[in-house]
């Protein structure tokens, strides 16, 4: 069983097999599968992983997850490299040799093929994917969505399954002095 810094919050339903590291105040929320039995997979600070999610090396193709990344719900994470401050949207699938480069924003239900490079600032959508130009200011909303998951994930670790609005930004401005980002 992995062995996490104690700012991770692990959700009890979430699964971690094998050769899995995770940066601080990260979050693996419910029914979470990360299987690092094939290959290596790294997750970086501030990054979530939310309800249902699939993260699996293959033998070919670890998997490494930047700093401030946002893995919507039910999406599969597959033998690929997402560099910081992404999103991936829910039920999107990422598959192997994959690289979504940093700042960009993978659509909802997107399928991006295997050995696809998307540029850094990209807004990825459809089946296949199609990769189009991202939005100015596309990093400081991708940055703020992470760090208020980061910023939930403490309340969590502390017990509390709520947190109020002026809860959150307080957290929020400490995730974002801790973690050296803004």
């Amino acid at each position: 069983m992995p062995k996490f810094p104690a700012t991770v919050f692990v959700h009890p339903l979430s699964t971690q097999l094998g050769e899995v590291t995770v940066g601080e105040y990260s979050s693996l929320w419910p029914a979470s599968s990360i299987r690092g039995d094939f290959g290596p997979i790294a997750i970086g600070r501030g990054t979530s992983i939310q309800d249902a999610c699939a993260v699996h090396a293959t033998p070919f193709y670890g998997v490494k997850i930047g700093d401030l990344v946002t893995v919507g719900h039910g999406a599969v994470v597959h033998g690929c490299i997402i560099e910081d401050l992404c999103v991936i949207g829910m039920h999107s699938t990422i598959l192997d040799g994959a690289v979504i480069g940093r700042g960009s924003i993978v659509a909802a239900g997107a399928v991006v093929r295997e050995k696809t490079v998307v540029p850094p600032g990209s807004f990825v959508v459809g089946i296949p994917a199609e990769v189009k130009p991202g939005r100015p200011g596309q990093e400081d909303m991708i940055r703020r969505g992470a760090i208020s998951y980061a910023a939930m994930a403490w309340n969590y670790r502390e017990g509390k399954e709520t947190i109020r609005g002026d809860e959150l930004v307080e957290r929020m401005k400490a995730i974002e002095r801790l973690l050296a980002v803004g």
